[in-house]
């Protein structure tokens, strides 16, 4: 078989599944609202949780930062890619989690796949979340340690894998709130675990940090839980992009002169480091915000109740209704774009076979009579 056969083959195996992915081009976007194709829509499919991605103070910050130091950095953090905005960035995280040490990266991907690709080795193991982020499985996958999963959100399971032997050391790996089903990880149970068996635990808490937890602080803080490794990513809460890992001092010094993906990538540009201190500025004040969302979560749930469809246990701002078949779950979300809301139809591979979604996402920046207008389209769908 040609290489030109075998990706036509795959491209039809994926058209005849109902599983093909497509990028449509959005004119204008705000946090509840964006045009495709000349229309508007209600938008329930972002991450901006708070709203931050279009606040003035963010915008400003990265407007200043970059008239300060242009709009790249210009080489990676080891050669004169690392500015003074950078090294300000990572020392506000680091103290406002309670870590000696952060290390930016360019987005969550990049530092989960750093993490597992530097510390792993052949004796080792990986022990991961069954639904954890691809990131995370991908990497493991392809390191040398051996890759075991324990059922999802499940200590027991996880207890089960610990007791095997290993030659080498443990890597645990969870988030800290899941990015398909939103519910959250027992973190101080699987801490608890790791500790005993002398492991490491890995966090990646992307939907947790600046929504949940003492001034935003995220998962492991409101469940009291310090993982060794604790990766927070900025395309959510923050409203921009990047990532960072939280560690102690030995291990990020460590990550300084092993990491690949830190010594051979470009670093952020320093205009973005401005704007992620502007906001974290945001995010530490933002009681209001979590407030204002956490009444958003729990309106939609209230007139979701009835649906027919599988209303998935979050409490979080992601809200995934289970339909099943990749053509139902798509046929939903095109049912919705014509009453004007715009929300994901996530398939396979993404979640597992049968489990095809929609993925609702809510925001502080959704108003009241936003989500009575999605919840009327669900139930004139539902018929």
């Amino acid at each position: 078989m040609s290489w030109q056969q075998r990706l036509r083959q795959a491209l039809e195996q994926r058209r005849a599944a109902d599983g093909w992915r497509q990028r449509r081009v959005i004119e204008q976007q705000s946090t509840r609202t964006l045009r495709s194709g000349g229309r508007d829509y209600l938008h329930f499919s972002s991450n901006d949780y708070l709203g931050l991605t279009r606040h003035p103070a963010v915008i400003a910050a990265w407007q200043q930062g970059a008239a300060l130091a242009g709009a790249g950095a210009g080489a990676s953090g080891h050669v004169t890619g690392y500015h003074r905005q950078h090294a300000d960035l990572e020392a506000e995280l680091a103290a406002w989690l309670g870590y000696d040490r952060a290390l930016l990266f360019i987005s969550g991907f990049a530092a989960n796949q750093a993490v597992i690709h530097l510390l792993a080795e052949k004796d080792d193991r990986i022990l991961a979340d069954r639904l954890s982020h691809a990131s995370l499985l991908d990497a493991a996958s392809h390191s040398p340690a051996q890759l075991r999963r324990f059922t999802h959100n499940a200590p027991e399971s996880l207890a089960a894998r610990l007791a095997a032997p290993c030659a080498g050391e443990t890597l645990v790996v969870t988030e800290g709130i899941f990015s398909m089903d939103g519910d959250s990880a027992p973190l101080a149970a699987l801490a608890q675990q790791t500790r005993q068996a002398e492991g490491w635990l890995l966090v990646d808490d992307a939907h947790g940090i600046g929504v949940v937890g003492e001034q935003g602080r995220g998962s492991c803080w409101q469940q009291g839980v310090k993982p060794a490794l604790l990766v927070v990513t900025f395309g959510k809460a923050f409203g921009v992009s990047g990532a960072a890992l939280l560690c102690d001092a030995d291990t990020a010094d460590y990550f300084l002169q092993f990491s690949r993906h830190l010594i051979y990538s470009t670093a952020m540009p320093a205009a973005q480091a401005v704007a992620l201190q502007a906001a974290l500025r945001e995010i530490q004040q933002g009681d209001a915000l979590r407030q204002q969302l956490q009444q958003n979560i729990a309106h939609f749930r209230r007139g979701a109740a009835s649906l027919p469809w599988q209303l998935m246990p979050s409490a979080s701002a992601i809200q995934p209704l289970q339909v099943g078949e990749n053509r139902a779950a798509l046929a939903l979300s095109r049912r919705l774009a014509e009453a004007g809301c715009w929300v994901s139809a996530i398939r396979p591979p993404t979640v597992p076979p049968g489990t095809a979604r929609l993925r609702i996402t809510l925001t502080a920046a959704h108003r009241p009579d936003d989500i009575d207008r999605l919840l009327e389209a669900l139930h004139d769908a539902a018929g």
